[in-house]
């Protein structure tokens, strides 16, 4: 019997290298925005488990529809009470006949809904909308997820440079020769600009960017900022003019005139755009800034033009507006529950969320105590501070304070 031949072993062959994968943004981490040490940034559930969750957070084209909806239905109820409701309440029939033109000419109620409210009610949605894309994008670009243009100084820094033009104008509508329509808006964006380069910088130390240096060090500036408003309007020597200003920096759409809008709507239209072009880039952020740079984002030169957008967006909403917090802070979480947490969804209804928000709060601020007109910047804060001491609260175990 011929013995059978021996088997030669096989060698086994090295398994294919794995398929780069592009992450799934979940919620802004409480990681350092320049990564902690390690892997900064990787979700630790698997990767079916991560995308069933993500599926879960944010849903499907037929949710985001309808949430989409709902708010536009919400958008447009929040207006129309807005137009009626004040110290003259106003019939809706007779707001809708001075919406479509069907109202008599000349009529207080038309002249109230379309001279006096309806600019305001516009503006509050315009600037509600800005301050709440800024939030979510802010809250992508350093990967916390309690930074909003209030609490980062920002806001304080816009306020200061419109502040200083209020001053140096003396009431006149002029600084060198340039108006104060132009004026503001530049040197709320400069000194919004200074803020976040101060709070960056204070709050980066050894390469990283903690959460808790973050939110402090936009605390400490917030209120260097403002003391220094306030310095300059005492200085001045204008009563009338420091009240004035006073009642602007707490947050008032009082002011509110159709050539006030033009600006604000116009900068908010192209932000948005702009930023929905980044949308890819700003969910690598999400995910960690290794992945984002193994993926061919230039993290350090996307985050500097970002953060010039925010603040460009942030200032001009100031200027019109005054410093109104806790609007970036709250619509973004909202809207980040409703459809997830990539931004072509997430910015769309954000902005909704801010306009529906603003527009609610002016209106509380209009009849809490009518005729008298409370800033609607106090009521966003009597809201949004509980809702930053919540998102404190619900912080998971181990994560970075």
């Amino acid at each position: 019997m011929t013995p059978e031949p021996a088997r030669t072993a096989s060698t086994p062959k090295d398994p294919p290298p794995p398929r780069p994968r592009i992450p799934t943004p979940t919620d802004p981490a409480d990681t350092p925005a320049g990564g902690p040490a390690g892997s900064p940034g990787r979700d630790p559930r698997p990767r079916a488990g991560r995308a069933g969750a993500d599926r879960r957070a944010g849903g499907g084209p037929l949710r985001y529809a309808v949430v989409v909806a709902g708010l536009l239905l919400a958008l447009a109820a929040a207006v129309i009470a807005s137009l009626a409701l004040g110290s003259v309440r106003i019939p809706p029939g007779q707001v809708l006949d001075a919406l479509t033109g069907r109202a008599a000419d000349p009529s207080p109620y038309r002249t109230i809904v379309l001279d006096v409210r309806l600019p305001r009610v516009l503006l509050g949605a315009v600037v509600g909308a800005g301050l709440a894309v800024v939030g979510a994008v802010l809250q992508a670009l350093v990967r916390n997820r309690l930074a909003d243009p209030f609490l980062l100084g920002i806001s304080s820094g816009a306020s200061a440079g419109a502040v200083l033009v209020l001053v140096v104008g003396g009431g006149a509508g002029l600084v060198g020769g340039v108006t104060t329509t132009i004026a503001m808006p530049a040197a709320a964006f400069a000194g919004a600009l200074l803020a976040l380069v101060l709070v960056y910088g204070l709050a980066r130390r050894g390469g990283t960017l903690t959460s808790t240096r973050l939110v402090l060090a936009g605390v400490a500036v917030s209120y260097i900022l403002s003391a220094l408003a306030t310095l300059l309007l005492v200085v001045a020597g204008r009563p009338e003019q420091f009240q004035e200003a006073m009642y602007w920096s707490l947050g008032g759409l009082g002011s509110a005139r159709w050539d006030t809008l033009v600006l604000p709507a116009a900068v908010l239209a192209v932000g948005v755009a702009v930023l929905l072009t980044l949308a890819r880039p700003l969910d690598l952020l999400l995910v960690g800034e290794e992945d984002a740079t193994i993926l061919g984002l230039d993290t350090a030169r996307f985050r500097a033009a970002v953060f010039v957008l925010a603040s460009l967006v942030t200032a001009v909403m100031v200027a019109a507006s005054g410093a109104v917090g806790f609007v970036g802070l709250m619509a973004p979480h909202a809207a980040r529950l409703a459809v997830g947490a990539p931004h072509r969804r997430l910015l769309p209804v954000a902005a909704l969320g801010g306009a529906l928000a603003l527009i609610l709060a002016d209106l509380a601020a209009r009849t809490v105590a009518a005729p008298q007109d409370v800033p609607v910047g106090v009521l966003t804060a009597l809201t949004g501070g509980p809702f930053f001491l919540w998102l404190m609260r619900r912080r998971p175990e181990g994560a970075q304070p």
